[in-house]
Parts: C-alpha cells; structure tokens; sequence
C-alpha cells in the first residue's frame, strides 16, 4: 500500500461523502477498507473508530494509522527507529491528554471528560466508555495503560 498525499487523500474522502455533509459513515468507510485489504464487520469497525462517521480530519488520521500498521506487518525490521521513536513519543503525548490524573491509566471518566472537551461526546449518541475502554482492556483491570492504549491506536488487539 502506497501512502497518499493529503490531496489524494481529501478527494477519496469527497468521493466517498456522496451526500455532502462532511462525514463519511462507518458503510462507506468499510467499503474503502475492503478495497484496500481489510475485513472488518460494522461492529468491530465503529469499535475501532469510537463513532459512526469520520470528518475529514478523523479519515486522514484513520488512513494513516491503517498505513502505519501495515507496513510495521510487511516489514521485517528495516523501518527506521527514528520513526517508530517519533510515532511512540506522539502517542506518549496523546496518551497524556486522555490520562488526565497522571496516574498512567486511562478511565472510562477520564476517557468521556476528554471526549467532551472535544466536542465528541454526546449524551444521546448511547456510547458507554467503560464498553469503548473494554475493547482494547487486554488485562481486564477496566481501564487502559499505554501499550493497550497504543494498541488501539495502532488499531491492533492483542
């Protein structure tokens, strides 16, 4: 898989936001991902996204942690360390915003505080965080530590 600029990546997304407003669905986002080699189910996909449609912003993001991903799987050791630092340091830091306490975990309350501050949490939208958590929660402790939350930024389960 060849990465995209941010142009080519902006008109598959107009392409794929056939009625214009600015989102792509969970349908159209699957089919793209079909395209490209993947197989997920609606379900497993909306609990890799943690929404059920993507902005323009939220698909490059998306895209490019689906790159990330396979070609970490294709290679066999020659990616460059600088890089693997600078995606971990940036995930360290992402980390650090939902970690709100400092205590190196990441909590269902922590987790819907920072997706308020966002603007991505809405009371009728019938997400739980402690179900969003639970997904990538490998030691079943109810709440996520860096190499659980960097699985699931990577969009990989262990």
């Amino acid at each position: 898989m060849s990465s995209l600029t941010p142009i080519d990546l902006q008109r598959i997304f107009e392409k794929l936001d056939i009625n214009g407003d600015g989102s792509v669905s969970l349908e159209e986002l699957n089919w793209l991902l079909e395209k490209m080699g993947f197989r997920f189910g609606l379900e497993e996909l909306e609990s890799i996204v943690g929404k059920e449609s993507l902005d323009l912003d939220e698909f490059v993001f998306f895209y490019n942690s689906i790159l990330k991903e396979n070609s970490r799987g294709e290679s066999e050791g020659g990616e460059d360390d600088h890089d693997v630092e600078d995606v971990e340091t940036d995930l360290l830091k992402a980390f650090r915003v939902f970690d709100l306490d400092g205590d190196g975990f990441i909590t269902s309350q922590e987790l819907e505080s920072v997706l308020r501050k966002l603007g991505y949490w809405d009371d009728n939208n019938g997400k739980d965080c402690r179900s969003m958590i639970c997904v990538y929660d490998t030691n079943l402790d109810g709440r996520l530590d860096f190499e659980e939350f960097k699985n699931m930024m990577l969009l990989t389960t262990s």
